[in-house]
Order: structure tokens, then sequence, then C-alpha cells
């Protein structure tokens, strides 16, 4: 692992002292993220199953961060005009290959989960809705990037205009993700597209328009989900009855703590029991369902109460914070643009995994970047990186003929 991160600025890439400042220190974020990783993963699976198993998960774990610093070295390997013509390549390869796991989905992990996500080739598993978030956040960038050459808004239907352009390219991941029934990753995908809806050029009244409108919606379904009439309503439109157990189990977590609010039940005793320094690798745990993936915020609460937590917090506050200081130092407004995608979506993805296991937010099953147990989101959590790299070492070449941004 260190040996590959040595060779990372090692690739032939122009370099400055700001720009090798911020790639090590995003590195050495990742770097304690996959310390942090593999315990919870192996604390996680000792305590659920056996030592050998532990073994094997963490094993397999730190695979897939080899393979993610690999992918990230290729990207860094593509210059502008290179990404901006797989951005739309790759939305539809594996757009089409989300279309056929409605299909040709594992019957294992859909009995276990109720999702169906994933393909399974004997043990190894893949979610195509993680790996295309990359090529959408790509496919995002070149459309505002396009629309930032047409000059400002000044007209409402420049407004709608690009909004219809982008959610041409996010209606039809939604209604799969809801055929696959999918719900948390939709919500990945809807934040990252009002992440870029609000960097846009659209007008501040459209907006405030859109977010009054978003949170009324949410208030409607959160009133109408904790009714049964509303629930009634909601099922008409394709609801299933596990999401409406999920709100309620957010609403009133004690109500029904064998049943459906079970796992947040546990996950908050968990971290609960961990109290100001945690148990350590010792005393008697928590069971959580899912914990080594999904509900892995609780093992780090247990294991090194709240204090390990916040300094868990700290280091992914400081990961966007450098992801961040990327985008605003990038000299091309197009890598600017992928690197507040990719902090969007990882910021969502933190934000929401944390906020579920202490029932700050509904459940949904979404992983936290860089430490959840799973190859799919991990290797998609690297691309990104990938691509926030490449706005720091570009080999420019722009198909739009565009002076710099900065």
């Amino acid at each position: 692992m260190l040996i590959i991160l040595n060779l990372f600025f090692k690739s032939g890439y122009n370099k400055n002292e700001q720009v090798s400042s911020l790639g090590w220190s995003i590195l050495l974020c990742l770097l304690i993220l996959f310390c942090v990783s593999l315990s919870c993963i192996f604390f996680a699976n000792l305590h659920e199953s056996n030592f050998e198993n532990a073994k094997k998960a963490i094993l397999m774990q730190s695979l897939w961060y080899v393979l993610g610093i690999l992918v990230v070295l290729g990207i860094m390997r593509l210059d502008e005009e290179q990404l901006l013509r797989v951005s739309k390549t790759g939305y539809f390869i594996f757009s089409a290959i989300l279309f056929l796991v409605i299909f040709f989905y594992s019957r294992a992990y859909y009995l276990t989960t109720g999702a169906k996500s994933w393909f399974a080739f004997g043990p190894i598993t893949f979610q195509p809705s993680e790996l295309l978030k990359p090529f959408y956040i790509l496919m995002m960038s070149r459309l505002l990037v396009e629309d930032y050459y047409n000059g400002p808004h000044k007209e409402l239907c420049e407004d709608l205009e690009l909004f219809y352009r982008m959610a041409k390219y996010t209606i039809p991941i939604i209604i799969m993700l809801k055929a696959i029934n999918d719900f948390g990753t939709t919500m990945v995908y809807v934040a990252i597209f009002f992440g870029f809806l609000i960097i846009s050029q659209c007008q501040a009244r459209f907006l405030l328009g859109l977010l009054f409108l978003s949170f009324f919606f949410f208030l409607f379904l959160v009133i109408a989900a904790s009714s049964k009439t509303g629930q009634q309503t909601l099922s008409l439109l394709g609801f299933k009855p596990y999401q409406f157990s999920r709100i309620s189990s957010w609403l009133n977590p004690s109500n029904d703590a064998t049943n459906q609010s079970y796992q947040l039940w546990q996950s908050i005793q968990a971290i609960g029991s961990g109290q100001l320094f945690g148990k350590g690798i010792s005393g008697v745990f928590v069971y959580v369902p899912v914990r080594e993936s999904d509900m892995i915020f609780s093992v780090i609460g247990e294991t090194t109460g709240f204090t390990g937590s916040i300094l868990v917090i700290l280091v992914f506050l400081y990961l966007f914070y450098l992801i961040l200081k990327c985008a605003l130092t990038s000299k091309r407004i197009f890598y600017a643009y992928i690197s507040t995608g990719v902090l969007v979506m990882l910021l969502f993805h933190t934000f929401e995994n944390i906020g579920m296991t202490i029932g700050l937010v509904p459940l949904a099953g979404i992983p936290m970047p860089f430490v959840s147990e799973g190859g799919s989101s991990l290797i998609a959590n690297f691309v990104g990186i990938g691509l926030v790299f490449s706005s720091q070492y570009p080999n420019v070449k722009n198909i739009f003929s565009s002076p710099s941004w900065l």
C-alpha cells in the first residue's frame, strides 16, 4: 500500500509546492480512513463470525484499496478532452448495466436486503449504481461547462432549459433505481443533482423556488408516511411498506425496538455504550445488523467512544476541505465542477451514513466512504478522488477552445 502511495506523485506530472501539499494531505486522510476501515471491519466480522472470516474480510478490503489507488493513477493520465468524451460513453454504458440488473440481479442479496442492486459472480458482487456515480458527475460537469460558455443566465427560460437538460440524464437513473428498490442511492443522485444546480449559472430566485418546493415535498412525505391514509396514498405512487417503517422508526426509534426499529435502536445503544473513550477490543458488544457496511459508524462509536468518533468526523471534514480547495484552485471550470460533484457525493454519503446510525435521519442503505466494507462503493469513491486529482494535474486539451477559468 505504502509503495503504491509513494509512486503516486512520481508519474511524470508537473508539480508545484501547493499541488503536492494538497495531494499528500488527501492521501494522508485516505491512509487514516484505510486503517479505520480495516480495524472496524475486523472487529465487526470477528464478533459476528470467526477469526478466519474476519481475516478474509480485511484482506479483501485491502485488495480493493490497492485496486482503488491504481484506478486513481490511471484516471490522472486522462486529459480534459478524454474526460469530456468518456463522460457520455461511461454514462450510457453503466446506465445500460444498471438497466440489466433489474432483470439479472442476485436473488440471494435480494432476499437479504430487499433491493435488486447487485450482480453476483460467485463470491464477487457488483453494484452498477455505485460505479455510475462518477460518470454521472462527469456528465453533469460536461453539461454545466457547456452552459458556462454560453454566458450567464438572464431569463427564467435559460434556467428551465438547463434544468431540463440535467433532468434528462437524471430521471432515467431515478426510474431504474426505483425499479430495483434502492431508495438510498436515489437520494445520493438527487443530492448530486441539486449540488450541481446550486453551482450552476441558474438565477437565485429559481434556485430558492426549487429549494422551497423540495422542502415542502419532503415535509409532505414525512407527514403522509406517518398516517394510514397518507401511506395508502403514497402506496399508489409506488412507495413500499418498509419505507414507511423506516420513517416511523426514525420519528420514534424506541416505539418498536424489537421489530421495525430494531436496527436503529441497537445502533443507538451500541454508540451510547461506547461513552467517552469506548470499550476498545474487549467487553460485551451490542449486536447491530449489517454493522460491517452500512452501520459501521456504530463500531466506531462503540469501540472508540465519543472521542474516536469525533476524530473520524474531523478526518472527513479535513478531506472535504481539501477537495473544496482543489475545486477553488483548479484553473479549468470543468475540473472545478468535477471536484464539486465529488465533494457533494462524499459529503452526502458521510452525513447520511453517520446520521442514520444515530437517528438523525431515516435509515438508508448508504455506506460510509472509504470505511464501509464493499468493493463497488469503494472503487467509485476512488474514481472520484482520481477525478479530483486530475484537476490538480491537468493535461489540458479543451475541445471548447475556451480561456482559463482563473
